[in-house]
């Protein structure tokens, strides 16, 4: 998958969108609640979800691990565990 490129406001941004990345796992509940909720906010902003499974690169298994699902968005961290509505609205009121 193409990494989106960072402009200049901090918002990772693909195809005039901004990318929240998801880390997350196949058998997280927790990740899917999370992927729920942010497919919910798709009524109020205009953004991509980029969801990588942690598992599938040692590397990223070894960096996550047990904190997934880990929301991040322009390579900063937004939350994890659970989803901080407010944070990611935060964020997504930055977008031009």
């Amino acid at each position: 998958m193409r990494r989106p490129s960072s402009p200049s406001k901090g918002l990772a941004i693909s195809d005039g969108k901004a990318v929240l990345t998801l880390y997350s796992r196949q058998y997280c509940h927790l990740c899917q609640d999370m992927l729920a909720v942010l497919e919910s906010l798709r009524g109020e902003f205009d953004f991509a979800i980029e969801v990588i499974d942690v598992d599938s690169d040692p590397a990223l298994e070894e960096k996550y691990n047990e904190l997934v699902p880990v929301l991040e968005a322009d390579g900063h961290e937004l939350c994890h565990y659970f989803i901080d509505v407010a944070k990611v609205r935060e964020y997504l009121r930055g977008q031009p």
